[in-house]
């Protein structure tokens, strides 16, 4: 068994249990004052999907991101969802159980994962800053296998910036309610990361003043 020891998990708020899991949505739209809703519509048409589209997401959580996807999908187009929360996966097959090309499976996305070249996207949204910098080169790794030639890594998170130095409501976002691996996160470069890694053709949006950005790398 490989991973971070889990003396070391308080660190990561990744596996969301409990109140938070059961009312996630809810606690993100009050975060953002209500304009979550319309901020992941905006990212998701930035991921510019196509209708046959295969998509992985890894930490789907209560589903919302994957239902929005689905919108712009045929029926040759799929989603496949990996999150490790029995309450968030519950969540996410009750929300999308009418959508017959959309599937989850209990997954950790930091261990290795048995798909080759199989996706035209894979999307991860919130997650990545919560682990170890070891555990996140494991889950690019697992992008880049599951991802065919020429198609695209989506990396949701925080863009670069110093949090000490950041805007006040910034600095309590990470003071209060961040893991301390977040800030970590945000003060590395993820395209020279994600270049040794095999991917380039780099591309972004930043949203909320520049504090979140959805990076887009190719696999070469």
């Amino acid at each position: 068994m490989t991973g971070t020891p889990e003396a070391e998990r308080p660190l990561s708020k990744v596996e969301v249990t409990g109140f938070e899991a059961r009312h996630y949505d809810l606690l993100m739209n009050v975060l953002t004052l209500g304009t979550y809703p319309l901020f992941i519509r905006r990212v998701v048409r930035d991921l510019h999907i196509q209708p046959q589209d295969h998509i992985l997401i890894l930490g789907s959580g209560t589903g919302r991101n994957a239902c929005l996807m689905a919108r712009y999908l045929s029926p040759r187009g799929r989603i496949l969802g990996l999150d490790i929360g029995e309450e968030m996966l519950a969540q996410a097959q009750r929300r999308c159980q009418k959508l017959p090309n959309v599937s989850f499976e209990k997954r950790r996305i930091e261990q290795p994962l048995p798909y080759d070249k199989e996706f035209d996207k894979v999307f991860i949204s919130f997650v990545l800053h919560g682990f170890p910098q070891e555990e996140r080169l494991r889950i690019v790794g697992n992008a880049w296998r599951a991802l065919r030639a020429g198609s695209e890594f989506f990396i949701l998170d925080y863009a670069p910036f110093e949090p000490a130095r950041a805007s006040w409501p910034v600095r309590m976002l990470f003071e209060r309610l961040e893991c301390p691996l977040a800030a970590d996160f945000a003060q590395r470069d993820w395209p020279a990361i994600l270049g040794e890694q095999g991917f380039g053709e780099f591309r972004e949006h930043l949203y909320y003043l520049g504090v979140i950005r959805l990076l887009g790398a190719e696999k070469l």
